[in-house]
């Protein structure tokens, strides 16, 4: 479960990446508090209280900080391998002593720049846990044109990490690094439609694969081994529209394929209510989709001679769905109260029923956040 987490965790940087455009866009001091959690059938639980504070510096400038501590509970940090299954191959010891298996500390600090027609924001991140350690440096560019109605922008975001395995094991290599590159343009359609195309490359290096993970049958028994490199490609389009004055749509549509042979499709729709002037729900659903890699095999049909070994769901072939609940209440002042509570489920997935003892993987995740000017 420790790719699952480490999955779920960095989906925080890539909000931090894709959220600066709006940041950007009105540069005044800003604060926030929050808490979010998460927790699923493969006995994980997260929770994680993050703040962050907006400074402007001067008129084209802004300083921003983040801090996110995650506080998980996971068998698998436990005893280096799965939920269910004694570890064979490592026999780590457990660490029943703590309240929680790990403590991860993620802050993040970046600077912005804005004179209306250009933001350039840069930055760096770092996270650390009991296993893993994560530097990432990123930087954002949009420039608007046509009177503000187009947005042309650029992101780049390079990470350095480590694995430092909770037991004495010596990996191939202990890095691992990843780019991505966006490249995106907005452009207003009507008084109530926009649309946003972006293209992203992502491309990663090192020990890929999870530490823990291990295939295990009668006549073998080996850690998962991936290829040391990945390169991906993504292209989206996303939309929103204003269908009146208080029901908005925002959906979008995004495909992805790599040199694994995995590809995948995702689809999201959201819907929004104003019920009155300070109170806004709605509903919000999405689809994934994906195609097997090429290395994975169906369980029990490794043999010694294989190159690679995978026992991770999401080298498999899967679908997946979520359903949430956003609620926005702004309180006056420019004070804002959002939360938002999901509903994740995977299909079936003999891989899942293997390693964790699950037919499908269920989860729920809920956010809330408290945000003022100040």
């Amino acid at each position: 479960m420790r790719m699952q987490i480490k999955q779920l965790l960095s989906f925080v940087l890539s909000l931090i990446f894709l959220n600066l455009n709006a940041m950007a866009s009105d540069l005044k001091d800003k604060m926030s508090f929050g808490v979010s959690t998460y927790s699923d059938n493969a006995d994980v639980e997260v929770y994680s209280p993050t703040f962050a504070l907006y400074k402007k510096l001067a008129s084209q400038w802004m300083l921003g900080v983040k801090m996110r501590i995650d506080a998980i509970t996971a068998a698998s940090i436990k005893n280096g391998s799965s939920a269910g299954r004694v570890d064979a191959v490592t026999s780590a010891s457990s660490k029943e002593d703590k309240t929680f298996d790990d403590v991860r500390f993620a802050p993040t600090a970046m600077l912005t720049y804005d004179d209306s027609d250009n933001t350039l924001t840069f930055g760096t991140y770092f996270s650390s846990e009991v296993d893993y350690t994560g530097q990432a440096l990123f930087v954002n560019y949009v420039r608007q044109l046509n009177e503000q109605n187009t947005a042309l922008g650029i992101g780049f975001a390079q990470s350095f990490d480590k694995w430092k395995p909770v037991y004495d094991r010596e990996l191939p290599r202990d890095n691992r690094n990843e780019m991505k590159l966006d490249l995106s343009i907005n452009q207003l359609i009507s008084p109530t439609f926009s649309m946003q195309a972006v293209y992203s490359f992502m491309n990663s290096e090192g020990f890929l694969s999870s530490p823990y993970h291990y295939v295990l049958q009668d006549d073998l028994s080996k850690f998962e081994n991936y290829p040391a490199t990945r390169a991906g490609h993504a292209f989206a389009l996303k939309g929103v529209y204003l269908l009146n004055a208080t029901n908005s749509m925002n959906f979008s549509y995004r495909y992805y394929m790599d040199d694994w042979d995995i590809t995948s499709h995702t689809l999201n729709a959201e819907y929004l209510h104003d019920f009155s002037k300070v109170f806004t729900s709605g509903l919000r659903l999405r689809y994934y989709s994906q195609s097997e890699s090429f290395f994975i095999k169906p369980i029990g049909s490794y043999t010694l001679t294989d190159r690679y070994y995978a026992t991770d769901y999401r080298m498999s072939a899967f679908d997946s769905y979520t359903i949430g609940i956003p609620f926005i209440y702004k309180l006056g002042g420019g004070d804002k109260l959002t939360a938002s509570v999901d509903y994740y489920k995977t299909s079936s997935n003999e891989y899942l029923q293997t390693w964790y003892g699950i037919d499908s993987l269920e989860s729920v995740f809920a956010t809330l956040t408290y945000e003022f000017d100040y």
